[in-house]
């Protein structure tokens, strides 16, 4: 069984502010099993947007990790990472999005995996 959506998010949110980065949810998903998208927002108008791993990528023995892939290897503008956020939301009403801003681009997200 997997985490809950709004559990995991809950610790990426004090994961990040725990570590002086501005983290918050932009859009509230299904409570139990929503994907969740992290963009991160680097302060100087790019970013880089995060989103979840395909099933391929998950051990069956783990069900509380959560993986993540960047859309791109560099951040992008980030008027094209609102553009593909609304397409995402379009396809799936039940996703997350998770803000974090962080002039250093850090995502945290292989530190909240082993945090949860």
């Amino acid at each position: 069984m997997r985490l809950k959506s709004s559990i995991w998010v809950s610790a990426y949110l004090r994961r990040c502010q725990s570590a002086g980065a501005f983290s918050a949810i932009r859009r509230r998903g299904a409570e139990e099993a929503g994907a969740v998208f992290i963009k991160v927002a680097l302060m100087d108008g790019t970013a880089q947007l995060y989103m979840p791993a395909p099933q391929t990528v998950y051990d069956d023995s783990r069900p509380i990790d959560r993986f993540f892939v960047p859309i791109a290897p560099q951040p992008q503008p980030e008027t094209q990472i609102e553009e593909r956020l609304v397409k995402e939301v379009r396809f799936d009403p039940d996703a997350w999005i998770v803000e974090t801003e962080d002039k250093q681009g850090r995502h945290f997200l292989d530190l909240a995996r082993d945090q949860a």
